[in-house]
């Protein structure tokens, strides 16, 4: 998730006390007629809907119908590649038609994607079909969220932009709740009260509710693009867009160049390749373990109370992290305190060790467990984007090599999601999560080390 001539009104400065009139109010200048209120939301909220379905929800979804945590883990981390490397063809998005022609023709095949996904469920080989949909559907997904940034960017001025930043990351954070909460839920629902199947079994019996999941996805999708058509601004080219694919090539090659350029360059891409090494280990196999029997090392919860506790209890506690990180960084600043974030992130990982070891069926230790590891996750994760903010991405190509830093993040993701499944089968929950705690070490080693050249 990233991020837009003004067609949005500015707010208003308040009127002096002794005017008559009272100045329209925050809430109401968000609200009036023609506010990106109409379509911010709705934006962002498609964007991450179609990046956790895809990228997290799938997961369990390939767990429960029957394939081991290898091929569950790898198929899914496979899906973030398309995210990843979406800097290299965002150029060419710039160059033809307008940005919301994009959104909505990815948010319509992104909707038809995934009704056709729940439609192949009833053919026999529809894991093959299945999978290949997906990852056309990574890509529409990622062309869906550089479309949707270029609008927030190309059509609202810098102030607007500005008011309407908390509601842009609020509206994107809505999105897991729904998809790795509430669709997960209602998969574990479906599947034990509606079809009344054994829910600690998994097999082809999942078929049946999750087939309903993704018609719901691709429902809430088409609905969405339909009210994008109408209210949507076209969202005008960048003052810098390429008029070519040649000069699309230039820029993309010249922003390489020049990024590799750059002072201890290589410590800086250490640092945002290795920094969540370990989260990366744990994200796929924590929800496994989550669901995985009790005789298999898990903790035998039901697909309802892993959609409550990571869509709900987990959400929440990321968020109130993030918010409190952000500031402690603003208070003590980034050099001072980006250690401190970085144990953060890591150390906390050690209470999914202490649950494979002791195994707790009391959901009030199980809901702790994950929140003390999502709140502390998000408190020291705010040092690592505020790192590639102010120290790799300043430069010629501020924005392009940004994006460069979280594709790094996002490769770190994809790579430690494909081995993280055979890992843990090979070796166990119990010394898996023992891996986990030891990848932290090479985030110390780079945190310790990462360079500090342009001011705070």
């Amino acid at each position: 998730m990233t991020t837009a001539p003004s067609a949005a009104q500015s707010v208003q400065q308040p009127a002096p006390t002794t005017d008559p009139t009272p100045a329209p109010s925050l809430l109401r200048a968000m609200f009036q007629r023609g506010t990106p209120m109409l379509w911010v939301p709705s934006g962002y909220f498609a964007m991450a809907l179609t990046y956790m379905m895809l990228t997290s929800v799938t997961s369990i979804m390939f767990k429960n119908l029957g394939m081991d945590n290898g091929q569950a883990a790898q198929y899914a981390s496979y899906l973030i590649l398309a995210y990843t490397i979406k800097p290299l063809f965002a150029p060419f998005v710039e160059m033809y038609r307008t940005k919301k022609f994009f959104v909505l023709c990815a948010q319509l095949i992104v909707g038809v994607g995934f009704a056709a996904v729940a439609l192949a469920m009833s053919l026999p080989d529809y894991m093959v079909i299945m999978v290949f949909l997906f990852g056309v559907l990574s890509l529409v997904g990622a062309t869906q969220d550089i479309a949707s940034d270029g609008v927030y960017v190309t059509a609202l001025d810098s102030k607007t932009q500005s008011l309407f930043c908390g509601i842009q990351s609020l509206s994107w954070n809505i999105g897991p709740i729904v998809a790795s909460g509430g669709m997960v839920y209602l998969s574990g629902w479906l599947h034990t009260h509606y079809f009344h199947h054994q829910a600690g079994v998994f097999g082809p019996e999942w078929i049946d509710s999750w087939r309903i999941i993704f018609f719901i996805v691709a429902g809430i999708t088409i609905v969405t693009a339909l009210w994008h058509l109408r209210v949507m601004p076209e969202g005008a080219k960048a003052e810098n867009a390429p008029k070519s694919v040649a000069e699309a090539a230039f820029i993309l090659r010249d922003s390489f160049i020049t990024f590799f350029q750059k002072r201890d360059v290589w410590l800086m891409v250490g640092f945002a390749f290795v920094f969540r090494l370990s989260i990366g280990l744990l994200e796929k196999i924590g929800p496994f373990f989550m669901v995985d029997p009790v005789a298999k090392g898990g903790l035998g919860l039901s697909n309802e109370m892993l959609g409550l506790i990571y869509g709900t209890y987990g959400l929440i506690a990321v968020l109130l992290g993030s918010l409190l990180g952000g500031i402690f960084v603003a208070r003590r600043g980034l050099q001072k305190t980006l250690f401190t974030l970085c144990c953060a992130v890591n150390i906390p990982n050690v209470t999914f060790l202490l649950m494979s070891i002791y195994q707790p069926d009391n959901l009030v230790v199980i809901c702790a467990g994950v929140a003390i590891e999502k709140f502390f996750f998000g408190f020291g994760s705010v040092g690592f984007m505020i790192y590639l903010m102010q120290q790799l991405a300043p430069g010629k190509y501020t924005t392009t090599h940004y994006a460069f830093g979280t594709g790094l993040m996002g490769l770190c993701m994809m790579v430690t999601g494909v081995v993280s499944g055979h890992l843990q089968q090979l070796l166990g929950y119990v010394h898996y999560f023992w891996l986990v705690m030891a990848a932290t070490i090479p985030s110390f080693l780079v945190t310790w080390f990462a360079p500090f050249h342009h001011q705070e």
